[in-house]
């Protein structure tokens, strides 16, 4: 049935198309929240339905938890839930107001000495996990998990004081980043698309494509993958792509890439689709449900890439 007051949804997107395939995985496979995340982006459903989903995954302590990160079970807030739960508020523009002051004191009780956040915070430990996410009881700070956050935030124009650390610690890691791996590259990329200070983000971005492109981090040529190493812990065939780096053109790692190179990304991207609809993952499968789980959050981002370069309307 319907949402009162719902917006109606568009006629069915002709079938066997690359979104009335996507679609179909995406209604056989995915949680309520992915589903409602779907209908927002291609099918005209509303913010409400997505943030009254989301909601389900939030803890008395303004953090997130229940495996809405899929490789991380359990009902604990962990940072990684509380990034991909800025992820969804971001997207549907609802990332402010009361709901995100609570996530930074959330932010600010799980930091660090140096006001950044560890991937996985101790209180993990007794529940299911991949077994590549090590769980310590000292876990350091990093760039990983704090740079989306502090740019989602930045993005937003969220101020709060866990910021003020935060950042510095965002540009600290950035502009000393020398052997990374494409991940942490990822991290830097999505706090340097919206930190304040933009001629420093334009000077860091270009240092940290010159570091992809000589260590090899972006597959530009998916023909040739066997010219590419795949990072250390990764999983055989975890190759990362320009358009993993530059999920839109508006990033400033899309200067890393020629126009030919980012076309044969996208092509590759398009070309992935599975014959049940959906996107594969490229990480480990260490258990059935986080990788079910995983794939319809996979595909709506593939989905999204594509229609920002403008491969298909939908």
């Amino acid at each position: 049935m319907a949402e009162t007051g719902a917006s109606p949804l568009p006629s069915t997107p002709p079938a066997r198309s690359p979104l009335f395939r996507a679609e179909q995985f995406v209604w056989l496979t995915a949680r309520v929240l992915e589903q409602r995340l779907f209908a927002y982006h291609f099918l005209h459903g509303t913010p409400d339905a997505v943030e009254a989903a989301l909601d389900a995954y939030r803890n008395e302590d303004g953090g997130y938890g229940h495996a809405l990160e899929p490789d991380l079970r359990g009902p604990v807030s962990q940072p990684l839930h509380t990034a991909h739960a800025l992820r969804v508020l971001d997207a549907i523009g609802r990332c402010g107001g009361q709901r995100v002051e609570r996530v930074c004191r959330y932010l600010t009780s799980i930091s660090a000495a140096d006001g950044a956040l560890p991937a996985i915070h101790p209180s993990q430990r007794g529940y299911p996990v991949a077994p590549f996410v090590p769980v310590v009881d000292d876990p350091p700070s990093e760039l990983l998990a704090t740079g989306p956050v502090v740019g989602l935030l930045h993005r937003n124009e969220v101020w709060h004081a866990w910021l003020f650390r935060a950042t510095d610690f965002c540009w600290q890691a950035v502009e000393s980043l020398e052997k990374s791996h494409p991940y942490e590259v990822e991290a830097a990329v999505a706090f340097l698309d919206s930190a304040p200070d933009r001629s420093r983000a334009e000077a860091a971005a270009d240092r940290l494509g010159r570091l992809v492109r000589e260590q090899r981090l972006a597959a530009l040529d998916p023909d040739r993958l066997d010219m590419y190493p795949v990072a250390s812990g990764y999983a055989p065939g975890e190759h990362h792509f320009p358009h993993d780096f530059a999920r839109t053109p508006e990033s400033l790692a899309r200067a890393w890439f020629t126009d030919a190179e980012m076309a044969r990304s996208l092509d590759h991207l398009a070309a992935e689709q599975q014959n049940d609809g959906g996107w594969p993952i490229r990480w480990h499968r260490w258990a059935p449900a986080p990788a079910l789980e995983a794939r319809p959050l996979v595909t709506i981002e593939a989905l999204r890439t594509l229609r920002a370069y403008g491969r298909f309307v939908g």
